[in-house]
């Protein structure tokens, strides 16, 4: 519960239903509500095609073998801007903004003012002397509905306070406001939206409905909303999903809460979109990079625990906003590198268009983005066993990506480079330029994308090809300073004192039998983790969360718990507001990034799984990295690849484990304390109880 009112949307509570979203602020003499639609992104710059740069990539190839780094970014630049002149300065995604703000005037303002949101309903509650303001976003009405008890009130609608980055026509009354997006005549660009309010007269106060609507066609209410029905409705979807894991941890109840409000933060704002930046709120007409999704580690941050933590559901409305930009994908691929296949940019919105990039930020040199993306559509099949998605929807896309890098890598003397290549947003330490070659990213993730392809399709005819690009991927290096190189050209140094750490991108994930066995390689990886930790930690840094979060979690993978647990409390402490609202940087700018990475991390201490391959065993590791803080918990509803669910119980010397695989298979369980071979029923719970070594 907290007792302070604000008039800032940034620390507004939030409720959702995933579609539309509303901030709840304001105090008891003027109720606020902020509101937003996932697709109503006003359209500011208009979208190009990505640069023609595909006959200049020998040039920029032989800049980058000199060593000419930055010449390298600048050439790109220059080009575009001889293209188009747009492209003179950095052109950004469209913002998700907020639509309007609904202002309730109480007639009976008064004192002793709390607020709180139950995460298992969605209900934003505000209370003060005899009265209770009741508030969520129905799934079924997909309308905002507040109920005040105790006294009544009068509505108007207004536009989000500031300026637009482009003229709006705004008309606003007590009970519509319409925005026109005049000038905006490109193709795909919203015209408008609409935003319609009612009230009525209750015995016991008042109630009033809300909605956004994308155009300029309002979508009024007929008739007065049943709102306890409506809330039942809307508890039986909203409360299924966030009900489907439950974590109890007696001696870290922080922990425990903030598990549970990311959760809610996702479920709530994953509709027939994914979470953007700012999920599915926004109370600006500016939001920090246009909220819109970025692929080079947010958006996969955001949606890391959907699987670990039972929502598959909330995964595919990614795999349709990538199925609505594919030509966009596919144009990339065409002008930027004259390759088939699909290209990613980093920022995604209401385009795929690679449009975002400049002399410092040279964006189109990070080729591995769809490829990235490709590990989450084997996540979905992993976690869900679905085969009908895997031929129909994951199979499809990652042959594209294949596509793309078959053509794009050059194979020389066996051995496979990615140049020009970019590490997202580091740069080493000796040249101070991000345009690279050989990122390690870009080596992981596309095996990856082939071995998953060799796995499962090994019957297409481009399969030899396939095997021989994995066959020549170059391995991994390790530096002078025995750490896992974010780079394996050896002319770059790594930059430790980084946001990011997408070099450890297998470990985010199911993690790397190669590295894993080799016990040299192990070290490395563990040394790196250690030493971004330290910066991490330190006063010197203050930034994104969610690169806490995916490190913790590839310390977590790696069975370190005291690390693990150290980026889980530094999260706890500096990256949540009492809204209970993550921040991208401490106490700085409403973010859910950490919604999802948060989560993310604590089941990654609880359970960790192999990639399953086609008729082989599920390989989970139970407790893998429970810190000494936790002698005592349990978990339901944590899903292992195969999928196999899995409940936990553990105390000092024993853990009672309950695992669930829809399909009969064989299981290979790892737990502090041995290893057992199981075989699974269909559907059929297996319980073990397990010792466990103390201390």
């Amino acid at each position: 519960m907290n007792t302070e009112w604000t008039e800032d949307w940034e620390h507004a509570l939030i409720t959702g239903n995933g579609r539309q979203g509303a901030l709840c602020h304001g105090s008891p003499a003027a109720l606020r509500f902020t509101l937003a639609h996932e697709r109503v992104f006003q359209p500011v710059t208009e979208p190009l095609p990505a640069p023609l740069t595909a006959p200049v990539l020998p040039r920029l190839r032989e800049m980058l073998r000199d060593g000419r780094f930055a010449e390298a970014a600048t050439e790109v630049v220059e080009l575009a801007s001889a293209e188009h002149p747009g492209f003179a300065e950095t052109r950004w995604i469209d913002p998700l903004i907020g639509t309007a703000t609904l202002t309730v005037i109480p007639d009976r303002p008064g004192r002793g003012w709390s607020r709180q949101t139950d995460f298992g309903t969605g209900v934003v509650r505000h209370q003060w002397d005899g009265v209770t303001c009741e508030a969520f976003l129905s799934r079924p009405a997909d309308a905002l509905l507040v109920r005040l008890t105790g006294c009544a009130g009068t509505l108007s609608l207004a536009p989000v306070d500031g300026t637009p980055e482009r003229p709006v026509d705004v008309t606003a009354g007590d009970s519509t406001l319409t925005a026109r997006f005049p000038g905006a005549d490109w193709p795909g660009a919203l015209d408008g939206y609409t935003v319609t309010a009612r009230s009525w007269r209750t015995p016991d106060g008042l109630v009033i409905a809300a909605r956004t609507t994308p155009g300029l066609e309002p979508a009024g209410f007929a008739a007065l909303p049943d709102f306890d029905a409506l809330l039942a409705a809307h508890v039986a979807e909203h409360g299924e999903l966030v009900g489907r894991t439950r974590l109890d941890l007696p001696g870290d109840r922080r922990a425990q809460l903030l598990f549970d409000a990311g959760r809610y933060a996702i479920v709530s704002s994953t509709g027939t979109r994914p979470p953007t930046l700012q999920g599915v709120w926004s109370g600006t007409w500016s939001p920090p990079w246009r909220s819109g999704w970025t692929i080079d580690g947010n958006l996969q941050a955001a949606l890391l625990a959907v699987h670990t933590t039972g929502t598959p559901e909330l995964m595919p409305p990614l795999f349709d906003l990538l199925d609505e930009l594919r030509d966009d994908l596919r144009e990339n691929a065409r002008r930027l590198y004259g390759v088939p296949g699909l290209y990613a940019p980093a920022h995604l919105g209401t385009h795929g268009k690679q449009n975002h990039f400049g002399p410092v930020w040279c964006l189109t040199f990070w080729t591995a983005g769809a490829a990235w993306l490709g590990r989450l559509y084997l996540e979905h099949w992993q976690h869900t066993g679905d085969a009908s998605f895997l031929a129909g929807r994951a199979l499809p896309y990652l042959r594209e990506v294949a596509d793309f890098h078959l053509a794009f890598a050059e194979i020389d003397a066996g051995r496979a480079r990615f140049s020009p290549s970019y590490s997202p947003e580091n740069h080493p330490a000796n040249t101070g330029s991000q345009a690279t070659v050989d990122a390690a990213l870009d080596v992981q993730a596309v095996g990856d994308v082939l071995r998953a392809l060799l796995t499962h399709d090994a019957g297409d005819p481009r399969a030899p090809r396939w095997r021989e690009l994995l066959d020549a991927l170059p391995p991994h290096r390790v530096t002078r300073d025995g750490e896992l190189a974010e780079w394996l050209d050896p002319r770059f140094d790594d930059n430790h004192e980084h946001r990011h750490c997408s070099h450890l991108y297998p470990f985010f994930y199911a993690g790397d039998p190669v590295i894993e066995a080799d016990p040299a390689l192990r070290a490395a990886v563990v040394a790196t983790v250690r030493r971004r930790l330290r910066w991490w930690l330190s006063e010197a840094s203050d930034e994104m969360g969610y690169g806490l979060a995916l490190l913790g979690v590839a310390a977590a993978r790696l069975g370190l718990a005291a690390e693990a647990y150290a980026a889980l409390t530094r999260l706890a402490e500096a990256y949540w507001r009492p809204t209970l609202v993550p921040t991208h940087n401490r106490d700085h700018m409403f973010n859910v990034d950490l919604a999802g990475g948060f989560p993310a991390l604590v089941a990654a201490m609880l359970l960790a799984s192999r990639d399953v391959t086609p008729g082989g065993p599920a390989r989970l590791s139970l407790l893998p990295a429970l810190p000494g803080q936790w002698p005592t918990g349990s978990v339901r509803g944590l899903v292992a690849r195969g999928p196999v669910r899995v409940e936990l119980s553990w105390q000092p010397g024993v853990l009672d484990a309950t695992l669930t695989s829809p399909v009969a298979r064989d299981a290979v369980v790892t737990w502090p304390g041995g290893t057992v071979e199981v075989s699974l029923a269909a559907g059929v719970p297996h319980e073990l109880r397990l010792p466990r070594r103390r201390g």
